[in-house]
């Protein structure tokens, strides 16, 4: 009879579990409509024309006095995004480790995310600061909500079952967001037939993927659990959040060559994000292409994302995770390099362009991530990972600034493409650089066959 009821425990153990990976799954479902439709397809090009109706003569805009060029306010607004991440995320980590409540952090992150989101229906006119406002709030929410949302995966899964639960939340984001493009699609093509302008059908879709954002969010808020905390203080979340930080920098000194990976990655994530947020700017405002040209590119993207990483994932069993990632770097750097030479009002060759991405964009980073795996010292995995997640998300900020910039100062977006190459070929260098076998040994490690 004990062993019955032994096994009857472990089958409601294993039920709630699933359950929860279930609604884990859901937030991922959730907010990668904003990521996908709002910040890769929509905002920019969207952004950018409210931008210039409300630019003086000379095409700048003066938000709080300070002369910007108006092609290039959507990048600036996205790396003041990215710099408001990098003080809310260690504080909102710290608070859901200090109290073990992470629902009600995750709750207000993504509602706070939404409502901005939604509030973008109202984006008309001239009304570029409302548009900036409402990005930076609902890219900082998406990124707090992350950093809140990955630290669930260690305690719904265990270690057998976390690469699958992982995969499966990341696959739901890419079916979400393809779903909801190809919805975009017969909206903004067939706009005139829903009675409803352009410009109205955009804000239509941006407004959707708010109110698509906080409807699902309420399966994981029903399904997942908090969790008592397994070690309190007494700290202030600020506090404790920036000085855990800084205690784990402190740590990776000690591991020089783990560092020295974490800055590799920080250099090329940082291309790679501003490419993601800033392709479709130049494809409307440098190519002039269309926007449902634009949304099928990103389509596309979304598509080979998938068939790149499993393929890339086939190469890191033969080459090695790092030889992997290096020629993904290298495939980024000829990518940029050929869009910079990309005809205008050539829909085909923006595909191809489109196709390349797809092909190294999934797997450039699911392999840094599980190669980063292998130089974090047992026992302390959450630390090195939050600092990973900083990189990730808080650190990419430099690539639309410089984005922006180029554009501010040469007036061309394809100086401003083509300057991104830079991250590429550093990041490139940085991570050559990296003996990873020995970095795997310093860490304390078992070193793969391949790595």
């Amino acid at each position: 009879m004990g062993t019955d009821t032994v096994r009857a425990e472990a089958a409601d153990e294993a039920a709630e579990r699933r359950r929860e990976q279930h609604g884990w799954y859901v937030y991922d479902w959730a907010c990668s409509v904003y990521s996908t439709s709002v910040l890769t397809v929509f905002l920019g090009p969207y952004l950018t024309s409210v931008a210039k109706s409300a630019a003086d003569a000379d095409g700048f805009v003066h938000p709080l006095g300070v002369p910007v060029s108006a092609g290039a306010f959507f990048a600036y607004s996205v790396s003041a995004s990215v710099i408001l991440s990098i003080f809310v995320m260690p504080i909102a980590g710290a608070a859901a480790d200090r109290t073990g409540r992470k629902k009600p952090l995750l709750a207000a992150a993504a509602y706070l995310g939404a409502a901005a989101t939604t509030g973008m229906f109202f984006l008309d006119g001239d009304r570029y600061l409302l548009g900036g406002l409402l990005l930076i709030v609902a890219n900082a929410s998406v990124a707090v909500s992350m950093v809140i949302y990955n630290s669930y995966l260690p305690q719904i899964a265990p270690p057998q079952e976390r690469d699958a639960v992982s995969s499966r939340g990341w696959a739901f984001g890419y079916a979400a967001g393809s779903l909801v493009l190809v919805a975009n699609l017969v909206l903004f093509t067939a706009h005139d037939t829903f009675g409803v302008s352009e410009s109205t059908a955009v804000r239509i879709c941006l407004a959707s993927a708010g109110v698509w954002w906080g409807a699902f969010t309420l399966v994981p808020l029903k399904r997942l659990r908090d969790r008592r905390p397994a070690r309190a203080t007494a700290a202030a979340p600020a506090v404790h959040g920036w000085r855990q930080l800084a205690d784990t920098v402190r740590d990776m000194r000690g591991k020089p060559l783990t560092l020295a990976f974490l800055l590799a990655y920080l250099v090329y994530n940082d291309g790679i994000q501003t490419v993601i947020s800033q392709a479709s700017v130049y494809g409307s405002e440098e190519l002039g292409l269309s926007q449902s040209t634009l949304i099928t590119a990103v389509l596309l993207v979304q598509v080979l994302a998938v068939a790149g990483a499993l393929g890339m994932g086939r190469l890191a069993r033969t080459y090695g995770a790092k030889r992997t990632i290096l020629g993904s770097l290298a495939a980024w750097t000829v990518t940029l390099a050929a869009g910079y030479f990309l005809p205008a009002g050539a829909p085909v060759w923006f595909f191809v362009l489109a196709s390349g991405i797809g092909l190294v964009l999934g797997g450039s980073q699911a392999l840094s991530r599980s190669l980063f795996s292998h130089l974090v010292p047992p026992g302390k995995e959450a630390e090195y990972f939050s600092a990973y997640e900083m990189s990730d998300r808080g650190m990419s900020w430099l690539g639309p600034l410089l984005f922006g910039l180029t554009y501010q100062l040469t007036g061309s977006y394809r100086d401003a493409i083509i300057s991104l190459v830079a991250f590429f070929v550093i990041g490139f260098a940085l991570l050559a650089r990296v003996p990873v076998e020995q970095a795997v040994r310093d860490a304390g490690n078992p070193v793969p066959d391949r790595i």
